[in-house]
């Protein structure tokens, strides 16, 4: 019986080996050029349900009192603590922030909601509003002039905390106007737009004077998924029925959709990493939608030499998708070295877009 026990023990340590490779796999595919393998690159998505497979395996190793087989669990998750911390940080928030610091709020407005007004007000603006946030960097901003809608005077009007502001249009499809929107406490002293093919999406940079130093900022949307109504209710249909057939001609619709999206996101990432590359300023903020994971190679490449703010001083997972059953943290601050961030927050306490607000403070360390 005793060998029988080993036996089992065994094909399990072999399954939990097999698991703790797709792990690594995933951990490490933003290293893989979405443009050559745009599948392979994908991967990520699926990080955190082979990190929690895996701490499954640890926690059975503990409980059966197989110290050495929990060791194996425990080095995947060594080799891939970085992406580990990226993807769930634990952080404290501070109640004493420092007193030069300013608060940076990033948040895909979808349009406010259609820009119509409730009871003469809209919740969106309202929040903005109310925020204190020194610079709203604002995706997918859209106003009309109608009675029953939000106009741009009505903006100004409720956003008058804010002296200056610039709205840029973004993509390169006529008739659709997609726009990206900076409003601030600070001089903006330029803007331009990145240069690269969308039909709706961009990125904008801005020179922001903070007391005595020039900001770097650049607001992002970058390429979204391509997914239709169509396929979020194929995507909800396989979470509610499982069933093989339906699971595999899903999957591979939506897995296309998403490869798609990721290779032509990639030259996206590629020229906004090239920006923060070109900076004239030490201090560069880069904040938005990216359409993408923490674990992706959209992350991975404009990261390289600025820090996470959520990971630096966030807690948990900080999903900022809201809908559709896709539970991912899509919208970033990245910010220079010389940053320092205080109390990142995904704030899921207005749900009028389909994207949570994600705003942290920080102060620029000379």
């Amino acid at each position: 019986m005793k060998h029988f026990g080993n036996f089992i023990a065994f094909l399990i340590l072999a399954l939990n080996a097999l698991f703790i490779s797709a792990l690594l796999l995933t951990a490490y595919s933003p290293h893989i050029q979405p443009t050559v393998h745009p599948v392979e690159a994908c991967m990520g998505l699926t990080f955190p349900i082979f990190l929690l497979i895996n701490a499954g395996f640890l926690l059975f190793w503990l409980i059966i009192q197989r110290y050495r087989s929990a060791l194996l669990p425990l080095a995947g998750f060594l080799l891939c603590y970085g992406q580990i911390r990226t993807y769930l940080p634990v952080n404290f928030h501070t109640k004493k922030l420092p007193e030069n610091s300013f608060k940076l709020l990033s948040y895909n407005i979808m349009g406010f909601d259609g820009a119509v007004k409730k009871e003469g007000k809209n919740p969106i603006l309202s929040y903005l509003k109310e925020s204190n946030a020194d610079i709203l960097c604002l995706q997918e901003y859209a106003t009309a002039e109608s009675p029953k809608h939000i106009s741009q005077k009505d903006v100004e009007r409720t956003l008058k905390a804010y002296p200056y502001h610039h709205i840029s249009m973004i993509g390169n499809t006529k008739g659709y106007a997609n726009k990206m929107a900076c409003y601030s406490k600070f001089p903006i002293l330029s803007a331009h737009t990145v240069d690269y093919d969308s039909r709706y999406n961009g990125s904008v940079v801005y020179e922001i004077k903070i007391g005595k130093d020039t900001v770097t900022l650049i607001n992002n949307h970058l390429e979204s998924n391509k997914l239709t109504k169509t396929d979020k209710d194929v995507y909800n249909d396989i979470l509610k029925s499982p069933e093989k057939e339906k699971v595999k001609s899903g999957a591979r619709l939506i897995l296309h959709k998403l490869a798609e999206a990721s290779a032509i996101r990639a030259p996206q990432a590629d020229a906004v990493a090239d920006e923060v590359a070109r900076s004239p300023h030490p201090s560069v903020i880069v904040c938005g939608d990216f359409n993408d994971t923490p674990i992706s190679y959209t992350h991975r490449v404009i990261a390289k030499d600025l820090d996470d703010a959520f990971t630096e001083s966030g807690c948990g997972p900080g999903i900022s998708y809201n809908q559709n059953k896709f539970y991912f943290r899509i919208d970033n601050i990245l910010i220079s070295k010389n940053l320092k961030a205080y109390n990142c927050t995904v704030d899921r306490s207005i749900k009028d877009s389909d994207h949570y607000p994600i705003w942290c403070y920080m102060t620029i360390n000379n």
